[in-house]
């Protein structure tokens, strides 16, 4: 049985500003989240230290890495919320606190709608 995996509106519009091999890339990993759900592992997803339901797609193409965050809400969905390039060797702080900002917020407002 397949996972859904829903893309919040910033993170569709931070992928389609990437190269378009790049984004190829991204959607084949999207779709292994897919087909294998929390049972992906290296190289493609981690979950990331000291950082609870969080967790990031690993992307790689040519020198450029990208990284997507998402989570697991529920009835086998994921949610991803946001992405980047990564320029240096660890994961940017910056981009795990925003991530986790919009992870708050969306599990906020699917709270409310219930």
């Amino acid at each position: 049985m397949e996972w859904e995996v829903q893309i919040v509106e910033s993170a569709k519009d931070f992928i389609l500003k990437l190269e378009k091999k790049m984004r190829a890339k991204i959607y084949r990993t999207i779709n292994l989240l897919k087909m294998f759900g929390l049972s992906l592992t290296k190289p493609h997803s981690k979950r990331l230290k000291g950082v609870e339901k969080l967790r990031e797609l690993r992307v790689k193409h040519s020198n450029n890495i990208c990284r997507l965050f998402y989570f697991f809400y529920k009835d086998k969905i994921f949610i991803i919320t946001s992405g980047y390039i990564k320029k240096s060797k660890k994961t940017s702080k910056k981009e795990i606190e925003k991530a986790l900002k919009k992870m708050n917020k969306i599990l906020e407002e699917k709270d409310e709608n219930i």
